[in-house]
């Protein structure tokens, strides 16, 4: 099972979602992050306020993305309890749906959450999980914000 992750409350929400499915399920799960290269700084918003900025490439990026998304997997996995899922966590550079669609060619199922912003509310998708849906060649879950109705 492949779950999308990013540090917000969103891809947080399709995480326990991915972890109590694949504890029911008896499988793991691989978390994957995409973040763009080249210049960047973190913001107090986690990972998705990560942005470019002026000066030197950050030549350990990789590393901060990797180590704020298995930190926050692992407080995840402690939140559902045992049994614990087996979690891989793979931070690759890229756009989010293509690192997500490739993640995902050896999966059963894959999950994302959706920001769900926009006029039309809880009916919109962002524009990865929309990606996703129409692309995937695995059954794929979109967890929605808080509030809104449940993943079928």
């Amino acid at each position: 099972m492949v779950v999308g992750t990013d540090g917000s409350e969103h891809a947080r929400r399709a995480m326990l979602f991915a972890l109590r499915e694949a504890q029911l399920r008896g499988v793991g799960v691989r978390a994957v992050c995409a973040y763009a290269g080249g210049h960047a700084e973190p913001s107090d918003k986690g990972m998705t306020g990560w942005h470019r900025a002026a000066g030197e490439p950050s030549p350990n990026l990789h590393d901060i993305v990797s180590r704020e998304v298995t930190d926050s997997v692992e407080e995840l996995r402690r939140q559902v309890g045992e049994p614990f899922v087996e979690v891989e966590v793979r931070c690759e550079r890229g756009r989010p749906a293509q690192v997500l669609l490739d993640a995902s060619e050896d999966a059963d199922l894959l999950v994302v959450g959706t920001r769900g912003a926009g006029i039309w509310g809880r009916l919109a998708l962002g524009s990865t999980s929309t990606e996703v849906v129409h692309h995937a060649h695995v059954p794929v879950v979109v967890v929605p914000p808080e509030g809104g109705s449940a993943p079928e």
